[in-house]
């Protein structure tokens, strides 16, 4: 039987309309590039799960598809954890340099991944 009152008391509307709503907390910056991610994070492994990763970082789109496409997961696995190894890479340097003025929101094609 269903009880006509709450067990815990009437309910209360504890939204107020003075009151602010809180604010959203400032999207992380990118691993890579280190520029604030906009509306669509990517939560990356920087060492593949195939190759035993477990961490995850926070990375634009377009951030995380440059990394598939130039580096196999072998490569990914030997610079591990951290992004200054890949930030001298050549081709990285070049496409952090592209995408610096871009907006956070920036997503672009970058092709598909080259055999090897």
């Amino acid at each position: 039987m269903a009880r006509k009152y709450s067990k815990h008391g009437p309910r209360e509307n504890y939204a107020r309309d003075d009151e602010e709503a809180p604010e959203a907390p400032p999207p992380p910056d990118c691993w890579l590039c280190e520029r604030p991610c906009g509306e669509a994070v990517v939560w990356h492994h920087p060492v593949p799960k195939s190759r035993g990763g477990r961490d995850t970082v926070p990375m634009h789109p377009i951030c995380q598809n440059m990394l598939i496409t130039t580096f196999t997961n072998s490569e990914l696995q030997r610079y591990g954890l951290d992004p200054s190894l890949l930030r001298i890479e050549p081709r990285v340097e070049k496409f952090i340099n592209w995408v610096a003025g871009k907006d956070p929101d920036f997503n672009a094609p970058l092709g598909k991944k080259k055999g090897r």
